[in-house]
């Protein structure tokens, strides 16, 4: 009886992370110092000629790395018990002590955000990569890879125009197709499913401005930001979800931080219902208590009745109260209300045409901006092919996924950083684990490569 044949691949490094973004960096970094004692090699490839430019331009130039509380319902995408089960792995105060470990001290916002003291999104990236150095991680780029092929003895061949790179183990951390000058194009997701991963049917824009009709009136308010309650509605009048934050009016549309919010709703809903549409809600506060996605804030009765509780007070005197001067009056001039008449003085079908753009008004939507001016990408790998204890493939044993190239996106807030430090994290320290578990395996490669 003869003994099992020995593995005969030599391999170049013991884990390959495709992509140096903020998921690639939490994973090197990690996967290095796990697997310090074992002197395992870790090297990051990215093929952008700049790495770290998400981290650069994020929270204009400034980062916002986390958010002083983070739940799974601040996430769409895969299902909120698995997003759970990742972030509760790492979590905002791990968070914010691995951070203070690298010498970056984060200051509070009233929204909640936390940014470095610095605000310079540079502090954030160049801590990063001083870790990974500091870990042993060898970061290579601009090296663009190009396949990824499992060898049948185990590990894997990664290649691009550079060459080729053989690795134990291999971590997918190469975003989704949000911003693609960043190097986060789409061409991972094709790299999953060459490697036996699917992707979601719809791959669409999140956190993204959002196109109105050219003759819609909100384009003639741009410049114009205020407080407002956006909603989507289905085709058959339900509401289906709602943020209420600030809110601009743009030459071409709708932006800030509500309508980018909800972008990816009303486009992931137009997916199932092409009727469905937004709505603003510009009496937001008529009652109290709203939570981030609550029910309708105003009905039509409602703001009817605010604008009869005017009494001899004209109409537009009234919505100064809650908007700005040129929002009034457009709201006036589509309803055929002069600004010199009171509520009473208006006919009740006029009365009740401006009730409703106050409480819900129409705009038509005709598209989003598109990846290169999205925050993130709503859809990509499901949750459910992971392992998520590890974060390793279900379908190909040895590779990893984490970041943006997963079915999971946050709100505005440093929800996708959060994502990307977690999920990273625990493929990381999985990898190294992984490998540390395989000594004898490790140190015959490591003879044959010598």
């Amino acid at each position: 009886m003869s003994d099992a044949p020995l593995n005969t691949t030599v391999f170049d490094t013991d884990i390959a992370v495709i992509g140096v973004g903020a998921a690639g960096l939490m994973t090197s970094i990690h996967a290095a110092r796990a697997g310090s004692a074992s002197a395992l090699k870790v090297v990051a490839l990215d093929g952008a000629p700049r790495i770290g430019i998400k981290i650069l331009v994020a929270g204009g130039g400034r980062c916002n790395v986390t958010h002083h509380v983070v739940s799974e319902q601040d996430f769409a995408g895969s299902t909120p018990a698995a997003i759970r089960r990742v972030l509760s792995r790492f979590t905002v105060a791990d968070c914010v002590s691995f951070f203070n470990q690298l010498g970056v001290e984060f200051k509070q916002e009233d929204t909640g955000k936390l940014f470095p003291i610095t605000d310079d999104a540079h502090t954030v990236l160049n801590a990063l990569l001083q870790a990974a150095r500091q870990a042993g991680v060898d970061i290579r780029w601009p090296m663009r890879v190009q396949t990824i092929t499992p060898l049948a003895q185990g590990g894997f061949e990664v290649a691009g125009a550079w060459g080729v790179l053989r690795a134990r183990t291999v971590a997918l951390c190469s975003g989704g197709k949000s911003l693609p000058k960043s190097g986060s194009d789409g061409h991972g997701l094709e790299l999953a499913k060459t490697l036996g991963h699917t992707v979601t049917q719809h791959v669409i824009a999140s956190l993204v401005p959002l196109v109105s009709h050219a003759n819609h009136w909100v384009r003639s308010l741009s410049g114009l930001t205020l407080n407002a309650e956006v909603r989507v509605v289905s085709g058959t009048g339900k509401h289906i979800t709602s943020f209420t934050n600030s809110m601009l009016f743009t030459h071409f549309g709708l932006s800030g931080p509500a309508v980018l919010d909800i972008s990816r709703y009303l486009m992931m809903e137009r997916t199932r219902d092409p009727a469905a549409s937004l709505q603003i809600c510009f009496l937001h506060d008529l009652k109290d208590g709203l939570n981030q996605k609550s029910k309708s804030s105003c009905t039509l009765d409602e703001a009817d009745a605010w604008l009869l509780q005017s009494k001899a007070q004209t109409v537009i005197s009234r919505l100064r109260e809650k908007l700005p001067e040129r929002l009034a009056k457009l709201l006036l001039e589509s309803a055929g209300i002069a600004t010199d008449r009171t509520a009473k003085q208006v006919d009740r079908e006029r009365r009740r045409a401006l009730a409703q753009l106050l409480c819900g008004a129409p705009v038509e939507i005709v598209g989003d901006r598109g990846f290169a001016h999205a925050e993130v990408t709503a859809g990509g790998v499901p949750l459910i092919e992971l392992n998520l204890s590890t974060m390793e493939s279900r379908n190909c044993p040895g590779l990893y996924l984490a970041g943006e190239i997963l079915d999971v996106d946050g709100r505005i807030g440093g929800f996708n950083f959060q994502w990307a430090w977690a999920s990273g994290f625990v493929a990381g320290i999985s990898m190294a684990n992984l490998l540390n578990s395989q000594p004898h395996f490790l140190k015959q490669n490591n003879e044959r490569s010598r």
